[in-house]
C-alpha cells in the first residue's frame, strides 16, 4: 500500500501526481490525446457551437453570458434576450473554449505548467482571478454543478464522434476514448478542488447523512471517480 497523507495533496505538484496515478493517466495516454488532433481539430467549431447551444437553452447557464466579459471591448448585452450565437461577446467567449480543446491534444503533460492552466480554467470560473489578466476585472462565477455536467457533455459529443469515425480502428478509438475520459475526470477535480473546502474530519459517530453539504458533494464526486475506473478497467476485461 501506497501512503499519502491528505496534507501532501495540498500541495498542487503531488495532487496532480496522484491524481494521474490513481486514474492510469500514462504517457501512453497524453501519446493517445496528441495522435487524435487531427480527428478533434475539425470538430472544434461544431463542438463549439453545440456547447454554446447548451448553454443559451437554459437561463440558469446563460445569465453568465450577460454582464461584460473579461478582454471583450465591443457591445456587452443587457438582458438575456440579446444572446445569440452570433452576438459578438459570444463569439469572443467561443474562441476561449476552442483554444482550449485545441490544448488537450497539444499539451506537453510532462509539463506542469500544462496542469496548471487545466487549474486555472477551474478557479476563474469561481470569481476569483485565476489568469493574471482577470485580477482587475469583474468576477466570473458559474456555478460547480454547471461546470461538471458541461464536462460532462462535452465529453459526450467527443465519445460521440469518436465511437462514429470512420477513419478510426477499434484500438485507436478505445486508446483515444479512455485518454480523453481520464482527462475530464482529472479536470473535474480541478474544479472542485476551488468550490468545494475540505471538511475537517469527522467524528466516528457522524453520519454522513448528517455531514456538511461540502462532506456530501465530495462524497458524491470520490464515488463518481470510483465509477469511471471502474468502468474502464471494465474495458480492459473485456478486452482480455
Amino acid at each position: 500500500m501506497k501512503v499519502i497523507s491528505e496534507d501532501a495533496l495540498k500541495d498542487f505538484q503531488q495532487r496532480i501526481g496522484y491524481l494521474r496515478e490513481f486514474i492510469g493517466f500514462s504517457s501512453e495516454d497524453a501519446e493517445a490525446l496528441h495522435a487524435a488532433k487531427p480527428v478533434v481539430a475539425p470538430l472544434v467549431p461544431v463542438v463549439v457551437d453545440a456547447v454554446y447551444e447548451k448553454l443559451l437553452s437554459f437561463s440558469v447557464t446563460a445569465k453568465a453570458f450577460v454582464p461584460r466579459q473579461t478582454g471583450y471591448q465591443g457591445t456587452a448585452p443587457t438582458r438575456l434576450g440579446d444572446l445569440s450565437q452570433e452576438h459578438p461577446q459570444i463569439k469572443f467567449r467561443k474562441d476561449f473554449l476552442a483554444r482550449y480543446l485545441v490544448k488537450l491534444v497539444t499539451m506537453d503533460y510532462n509539463d506542469l505548467s500544462s496542469w496548471e492552466y487545466l487549474d486555472k480554467v477551474g478557479l476563474m470560473h469561481t470569481g476569483n482571478a485565476g489568469f493574471a489578466h482577470r485580477e482587475k476585472k469583474p468576477p466570473l462565477r458559474v456555478e460547480y454543478m454547471h461546470c461538471a455536467i458541461l464536462l460532462g457533455y462535452v465529453e459526450d459529443i467527443l465519445v460521440n464522434a469518436v465511437l462514429t469515425h470512420p477513419d478510426l480502428d477499434d484500438a485507436t478509438k478505445t486508446a483515444v476514448l479512455r485518454a480523453f475520459n481520464k482527462i475530464v475526470w482529472i479536470q473535474n477535480d480541478l474544479f472542485a478542488r476551488h468550490y468545494i473546502a475540505e471538511a475537517d474530519a469527522l467524528p466516528s459517530s457522524t453520519s454522513l447523512l448528517s455531514a456538511p453539504k461540502s462532506t456530501l458533494i465530495t462524497a458524491v464526486s470520490v464515488g463518481l471517480l470510483a465509477v469511471g475506473v471502474a468502468f474502464q478497467l471494465g474495458l480492459r476485461f473485456a478486452r482480455s
